[in-house]
């Protein structure tokens, strides 16, 4: 790329600095990295506020983590100006009233479009600047960074901030929560006595320690947590985990779900379950009655041998990934299906974005207050597996034991 006109980047530095200095910036990202490290992919600019002080925080966001730098607005000034010289040929600034995109081009040519943010136009609307500023944002979260379990878990630092690399893992937690919090309103579990909640494929549980602790803390229930998990270092290091944080109600055991012996569970978790351990999981929630079962399936091995493609759709499914993605959709359509037919009311739906997780599908099933006649949703099912001529599905092998 040819040398850039300082000249023609001081308009663009200068909306910057001025955004900054009148507390109007909303967001500013620099993209198509241009210098030497490979690894850099753009970086992020927004306003926080930071023991009473006003800063911007920059997220240099690289190819396998994060890394946040806190700066004072002049500074950030100087580096708008630096990344533009040498290292970035994109940058979009949005502030409470514009928005601005500038360009450069290979032979170092600069072009600016400058527009109304759209968002600015309503009358009485505060800016999301205005909103957001606070380092701890007001922003609801279902889940208090200040927890202890997450420091002990290296989401937080000592400050109690999210550690960077750890911000998808935060998010799914909030959002996994999110979800359990809605489904314990629907099915009544807060104004249980006590509540057991068996987490399946624990790992290192970052959500079994959330959800023990949105109980206890949050809904102030008596709860007794099972972490299950078949690598014994993991139950070793969440069981010292929890001794630490002086916990109580909550334990880790060795073992896996289809060899697991379980009564009495109010909500079944399993989390990436792979092929039919999935089937294992939702029969021992069925099974033992848990009013809340929440699956998160993956590897779909187990109908898609046995598909055979409907003549009106063999041409589409002639495509490997086409004939995965529609063995995927038909497992856990049966799925839900079942589940209906067994009792729950049950919903199928995206966990978190894929931006986080490629594993993002979540099974949520509630137990049904009042019984129904299941004939129709049977007759589904049968049909369903004619159409495909599929020979057995684990599940309903399972519940017809």
């Amino acid at each position: 790329m040819s040398n850039v006109n300082t000249a023609e980047l001081h308009p663009f530095v200068q909306e910057c600095a001025s955004a900054m200095a009148n507390n109007q910036l909303q967001r500013l990202v620099f993209s198509k990295y241009r210098g030497d490290n490979k690894e850099l992919k753009r970086i992020a600019l927004r306003p926080i506020e930071l023991k009473s002080q006003r800063l911007v925080s920059c997220l240099y966001e690289y190819r396998t983590n994060h890394i946040t730098k806190n700066v004072a607005p002049d500074e950030a000034t100087s580096l708008c100006q630096q990344w533009l010289e040498s290292e970035f040929s994109n940058a979009h600034l949005i502030t409470d009233e514009w928005e601005i995109q500038l360009s450069i081009s290979k032979k170092g040519k600069v072009l600016q479009n400058k527009y109304r943010n759209k968002n600015s136009a309503k009358v009485g609307a505060v800016s999301e600047a205005n909103l957001e500023t606070s380092h701890n944002r007001a922003k609801k979260r279902f889940v208090e960074q200040t927890r202890p379990y997450l420091k002990e878990l290296g989401i937080t630092d000592a400050s109690g901030e999210i550690i960077p690399a750890m911000s998808r893992k935060w998010k799914q937690i909030n959002k996994f929560i999110e979800v359990l919090s809605r489904a314990i309103d629907n099915t009544g579990l807060a104004k249980r006595s006590e509540v057991h909640i068996a987490d399946f494929g624990s790992g290192k549980a970052y959500l079994t320690f959330a959800v023990h602790d949105y109980f206890m803390d949050k809904l102030q229930v008596p709860t007794q947590v099972t972490g299950v998990e078949l690598r014994q270092g993991l139950v070793d290091l969440c069981n010292k985990t929890a001794q630490k944080l002086d916990l109580t109600g909550i334990k880790f055991e060795q073992g896996d779900v289809q060899h697991f012996k379980a009564q009495g569970i109010n909500i079944m978790i399993a989390l990436h379950a792979c092929d039919i351990a999935t089937d294992y999981a939702l029969h021992m929630g069925i099974r033992t009655g848990a009013e809340i079962i929440m699956c998160s399936p993956c590897c779909h091995k187990q109908i898609r041998p046995q598909m055979k493609s409907p003549q009106t759709l063999a041409p589409l499914l002639q495509h490997g990934i086409h004939m995965g993605q529609e063995a995927e959709m038909v497992t856990d359509g049966l799925r839900a299906l079942l589940l209906e037919a067994h009792g729950y009311d049950t919903q199928v739906f995206e966990f978190i974005s894929l931006e986080h997780t490629s594993k993002n599908k979540m099974i949520l099933a509630q137990k049904r207050k009042q019984p129904r006649d299941n004939t129709a949703i049977l007759k589904q099912i049968a049909d369903i597996k004619a159409f495909y001529g599929i020979e057995e599905q684990c599940l309903e092998s399972l519940l017809a034991q």
